[in-house]
């Protein structure tokens, strides 16, 4: 089979996408990729094509290769677009490119697009020795998916059954001109040293090794998706009922992962933590161990990289961006006829016609008092305990302070303020998104 034809036949789920976007180094891959796509769309009906070229800066030769990328793709009538990134230094230059190059990539992606990348089989088997030597788990070791979610569009690699040799020939054969990256020499690099000692010495004595450890990749893949239905179904009745459906933040009940394997409860909070945090290592699950088991009455935390696991009733979960910071200070309400945003605590409300009087918002310090109907003066430690409200939400909680007294407890039912008569206060709490207070 032609690599024209094994190219479309990759890219058919993706034929009626808005725009194809080729990340285009100059090198033999993406210039291979290219070409193909450019020859496709002179007989197929292609969505538009365009490549993107990404210039991090980080050697002198890179600087001739804008002009070399906007030649190959003048010829081939394709528009291209040169992106400047600047890379922050840091342990591992590699990976500071490649999350500039990708940010950079995400910022061009339109609703629905694709971006196309040139990664082959010898790439697919270097990336899974690589994670080997890293002590990856079954997620890392699946390699590089095909596809995968970038930005609104997707980032897919059409050519990952293909073999760098089999690219080599053809743009030989075609005579093709690519541009080759001098750092790529350098087996002081983790990546090069796996390409140009351990790898040829493995093919030395097992020919076929980049395909048979592509083709272990493909089986982790499979045995990662299964992974993921079996944490789906755990999370699914996690979920459980939450007696605070105003409380919008990620949250599952404890109980039901704690009668499921170890093995297994790490499996579900790993596909759970997927979209919120980068994971832990496998030292930093006694985090995960150390608030599953901790006694009854501790409030125990996991911190992780963008936020931290909370145990409070029952439940887990998860605070992120406002929900670890100190709300600020008491404010007088001066129109309560509008909604007051609280700075770092989302936004407050009067539903209805505001009390009278000298209006003020504050959070709970202790010795408050409040007066509940039928019942008279009650500490409001004790009615936040009744109410079984999770202990990182209580010191945030705003409380309604009208003429010096206590007069209503935002959203708990029967203290806010509706057996006052004609108004409820209502509280819009903080997401957990970085940035974002309501």
């Amino acid at each position: 089979m032609s690599l024209e034809t094994r190219l479309l036949t990759a890219l058919a789920p993706w034929r009626h996408a808005p725009a194809w976007q080729v990340a285009f180094s100059g090198g033999l891959d993406s210039t291979v990729l290219l070409y193909l796509l450019a020859r496709l769309a002179r007989r197929e009906a292609l969505p538009p094509l365009c490549a993107l070229h990404v210039h991090h800066g980080l050697q002198p030769a890179a600087d001739a290769w804008p002009a070399h990328c906007q030649k190959v793709c003048d010829e081939l009538g394709i528009p291209l677009k040169v992106l400047r990134v600047t890379v922050d230094a840091g342990p591992s230059l590699e990976r500071a490119a490649r999350e500039a190059r990708y940010t950079a990539f995400m910022g061009e992606l339109g609703r629905g697009e694709v971006l196309l990348s040139a990664q082959h089989r010898d790439d697919q088997a270097e990336t899974l020795l690589f994670r080997l030597l890293r002590g990856a788990g079954v997620r890392g070791l699946a390699g590089m998916p095909a596809s995968r979610p970038l930005g609104q569009g997707s980032l897919v690699r059409p050519l990952l059954t293909v073999s760098r040799a089999e690219l080599e020939a053809f743009a030989r054969a075609e005579g093709l001109a690519w541009v080759e990256d001098p750092s790529n020499a350098d087996t002081d690099l983790a990546r090069n040293f796996l390409r140009h000692v351990i790898l040829p010495a493995l093919q030395a004595r097992w020919p076929r090794v980049a395909e048979s450890l592509a083709r272990s990749a493909a089986h982790m893949a499979e045995a990662d998706a299964l992974l993921n239905e079996l944490a789906r179904a755990d999370l699914d009745a996690a979920r459980g009922h939450c007696d605070f459906p105003w409380l919008s933040l990620p949250s599952l009940e404890l109980a039901l992962l704690a009668c499921l394997t170890p093995a297994r409860q790490r499996n579900a909070l790993r596909c759970w933590l997927a979209a919120l945090t980068s994971l832990p290592d496998s030292d930093h699950w006694a985090g995960w161990e150390n608030l599953r088991d901790a006694a009854a009455d501790a409030i125990p935390i996991w911190r992780l990289a963008r936020g931290e696991v909370h145990r409070a009733d029952g439940r887990l979960w998860w605070l992120s961006g406002a929900w670890l910071e100190t709300p600020a200070a008491n404010l007088v309400w001066a129109d309560a006829g509008e909604p007051l945003d609280l700075p770092g605590n989302g936004r407050l409300e009067i539903l209805g016609t505001p009390p009278a009087g000298r209006l003020e918002v504050r959070y709970r310090q202790g010795g408050e008092v409040l007066e509940v109907s039928g019942r008279g003066r009650r500490d409001l430690k004790r009615l936040l305990n009744e109410s079984h409200l999770p202990a990182f939400v209580r010191g945030r909680l705003p409380l309604l302070v009208v003429d010096g007294e206590l007069l209503a407890v935002a959203n708990l039912p029967d203290l806010d303020g509706t057996r006052q008569g004609g108004w409820r206060l209502h509280w819009t709490p903080p997401t957990n998104d970085q940035g974002l207070s309501w």
